[in-house]
């Protein structure tokens, strides 16, 4: 079974994390732009780590067969500095044309404040602008507030709702997203959010239509094996394997092709990987290391 990882930061994760999500069947992620877990100080920061999204991270992932795309935003968490969120809303642009850029966020709300409202609301045009889908973070806390206000924005700047895909649902926010036209995202976590067999009922609860699953694993406790283990659980449920192969492959396929960048050509095929290869005169390998 294919396995599309939608929401993941590689960016915090290991090479021995790219093996044994190949070894599992993951064979395509999105790396959302995300909050790195302290304040950025300078524009130039942002400057750096987009360049990696688009560079150091995509050719990291291929060193291990893994195709990966990425999506460009300020997050709503820094959004609350009114300093840098104008400097990195005029970036932006800058590179939201690069090659396996295919949705803009992850943006939305965190405290829910009226900065961020802004800045979202100026990312979902800068969307329009680009002919790009949005990735939508809800909230951790008053989630379902969190849920209807972002639909609400949606709705405010009159963008379209199947080009918005709203992550980190549970059993109270789900029901709200399928409402409407958008797209539901789930995040399988250790401790919190969802967990593998929640995730299973929702699916015999509400089928798989515009439902997808992901690990948003990052550098804090979190598995980027949750959605093959998700797989597993759902198998053990019952819902059969058609049904899952939509939620882990072609959902996401369907919702990131809108940006017209998915390039998945040649994907079932198993290309030899050459880890001698390098990207600015690195490589993946240490030492003596051959590649292979």
């Amino acid at each position: 079974m294919r396995i599309f990882d939608p929401h993941i930061h590689m960016t915090s994760r290991t090479t021995d994390d790219y093996e044994a999500m190949a070894a599992a069947g993951i064979v395509a992620i999105v790396e959302p732009a995300f909050w790195l877990g302290q304040p950025r100080t300078t524009v130039g920061s942002f400057v750096d780590y987009f360049n990696s999204l688009v560079g150091w991270e995509r050719f990291r992932a291929s060193q291990f067969g893994i195709r990966h795309f990425c999506t460009m935003g300020l997050n709503p968490k820094e959004s609350n500095n009114p300093r840098l969120t104008d400097e990195v809303l005029a970036l932006l642009p800058r590179f939201l044309d690069k090659d396996g850029v295919v949705a803009i966020g992850e943006i939305g709300f965190d405290d829910q404040t009226d900065a961020e409202e802004r800045s979202f609301a100026r990312q979902v045009e800068l969307a329009r602008d680009f002919n790009l889908p949005v990735l939508i973070h809800t909230p951790h806390r008053d989630k379902k507030q969190g849920t209807i206000r972002s639909i609400e924005v949606i709705r405010s700047v009159g963008f379209p709702e199947e080009r918005v895909l709203i992550d980190h649902n549970n059993e109270e926010t789900l029901p709200i997203v399928l409402a409407s036209r958008c797209w539901a995202g789930h995040t399988i976590y250790p401790n919190t959010k969802m967990d593998e067999q929640r995730m299973a009922a929702l699916v015999q609860k509400y089928g798989s239509d515009r439902i997808v699953v992901n690990s948003a694993a990052d550098w804090g406790i979190s598995d980027p094996l949750k959605v093959p283990k998700t797989i597993a659980v759902m198998r053990a449920h019952g819902v059969p394997d058609a049904t899952i192969q939509k939620i882990v492959w072609d959902n996401p396929v369907a919702f990131f092709a809108q940006s017209g960048r998915l390039d998945l050509t040649d994907i079932d095929t198993c290309a030899a990987v050459d880890r001698s290869q390098k990207f600015e005169t690195n490589s993946v390998l240490r030492g003596e290391q051959v590649g292979r």
